[in-house]
C-alpha cells in the first residue's frame, strides 16, 4: 500500500471544507484534479472514503479514521521537520527564493536589502537566503519541486499547483543603441518593418509578451533573433544588432546613461503584472512568511 501525501493533504481540506468544490477554491486546484487525488486514496487503501451528494462530500467510516490518522500524521511530519531543523541549528531561518530574469537580478535583490534593514539582519547569523534566477519555466520547476518557497514571475502565472497573486505591474519599453535613426523619437507600427528584433529565449515570460507585441503591431514575420538572458540582450541592443522590447527597470540605467535610447511606439505595449508565487501545498517559515509579508505590501518597484 502506496500513499501519497500530496494526496492526504488533499482529502483532509476536503474534510474540513466540506466538498471537492470548496476543496479545489481552497487549493487553487481544479476539481477534476482534487477528486482524482481523492480516488487515488481509495484506490490504494481499497475503501470508499466519501459519500459524494448534492450538499457536498461527507466522510464514510473508513474516511473518518483515516482523516484523523492522517491528522495525526501530518502533525508528526511538521514536528520532525521542526526538530531536524533545530538540531541543525538552522530552525525557521531558511529564505529560500526565485525569480525570472529581470525581478531574480533587478528587484529581488533591492527588497531583500529593505527586509534586512527593518529586521535588522546581521550579515553571517540566522538566516540563510538563497536567490535563484531563472526563465519562467526554471522557476516554475523551482517552486512544484520545494527548492525555492517564494518566488516572484513577470507576466500573468497561473498553475493549479500554485497560489499566484499579482501584487503591481510594470511598463514594456522599446529600446534601441543611442545612434538608431528612431531613437528618442515617437514612432508607428509601419516606421519599424524593417528593422531586426532581438528576442529573449522561449520559456521567458519576456519573449511571450515580445511576441504578443510583435503580433499586435503586425510585425510577427520580422526578422528577429534570440539571446538568452537579460543582460545579453541589452547588450545586443546597444550592439546595434536590433531592438528589444524589455522592462523598463531592466533598462532605467542604461536610459539615464544614454547607453540605450527609448522608442515610444505606439500604441504602447500592455504593462505586465508581477506575481508573487508560493505552493499551494507548501510550507513557508517564519522568515518566509515575514517576506511575502513585506512583498505584498510592495505597491511599486523600490528605487535603488
Amino acid at each position: 500500500m502506496q500513499v501519497n501525501m500530496q494526496s492526504l493533504k488533499i482529502f483532509l481540506t476536503v474534510v474540513e471544507t466540506g466538498s471537492l468544490s470548496a476543496a479545489a477554491r481552497e487549493l487553487y486546484m481544479s476539481q477534476p484534479s482534487v477528486s482524482a487525488h481523492v480516488r487515488q486514496l481509495e484506490t490504494s487503501l481499497s475503501a470508499r472514503l466519501l459519500d459524494r451528494g448534492p450538499s457536498g462530500a461527507a466522510t464514510t467510516a473508513a474516511g473518518d479514521v483515516l482523516a484523523e490518522r492522517a491528522r495525526d500524521v501530518l502533525e508528526l511530519l511538521d514536528a520532525l521537520d521542526d526538530d531536524v531543523a533545530e538540531a541543525q541549528g538552522r530552525a525557521d531561518q531558511r529564505l529560500a527564493l526565485g525569480g525570472t530574469s529581470t525581478l531574480g537580478n533587478y528587484l529581488l535583490p533591492r527588497v531583500l536589502s529593505r527586509f534586512q534593514e527593518s529586521h535588522s539582519l546581521v550579515p553571517g547569523r540566522g538566516v540563510r537566503a538563497e536567490l535563484r534566477v531563472g526563465n519562467a519555466e526554471q522557476v516554475t520547476s523551482w517552486v512544484l519541486a520545494g527548492e525555492v518557497s517564494v518566488a516572484l514571475m513577470a507576466g500573468e502565472v497561473s498553475h493549479e499547483a500554485l497560489v499566484c497573486q499579482p501584487i503591481f505591474d510594470e511598463a514594456m519599453v522599446l529600446v534601441s543603441a543611442p545612434t538608431h535613426r528612431l531613437a528618442g523619437r515617437v514612432a508607428g507600427p509601419e516606421d519599424l518593418t524593417s528593422e531586426r528584433f532581438i528576442l529573449r529565449e522561449v520559456g521567458s515570460a519576456t519573449r511571450q509578451q515580445q511576441e504578443e507585441a510583435l503580433e499586435a503591431w503586425n510585425l510577427a514575420q520580422a526578422p528577429a533573433w534570440t539571446v538568452w538572458g537579460s543582460e545579453a540582450a541589452g547588450e545586443a541592443v546597444r550592439s546595434g544588432l536590433g531592438l528589444a522590447l524589455v522592462s523598463e527597470h531592466v533598462v532605467a540605467r542604461d536610459l539615464r546613461s544614454g547607453d540605450l535610447a527609448r522608442i515610444r511606439i505606439q500604441p504602447a505595449p500592455a504593462r505586465r503584472p508581477v506575481t508573487l508565487v508560493t505552493l499551494a501545498l507548501g510550507r513557508l517559515t517564519p522568515v518566509e512568511e515575514q517576506f511575502v509579508h513585506l512583498l505584498t505590501n510592495t505597491t511599486s518597484w523600490p528605487v535603488g
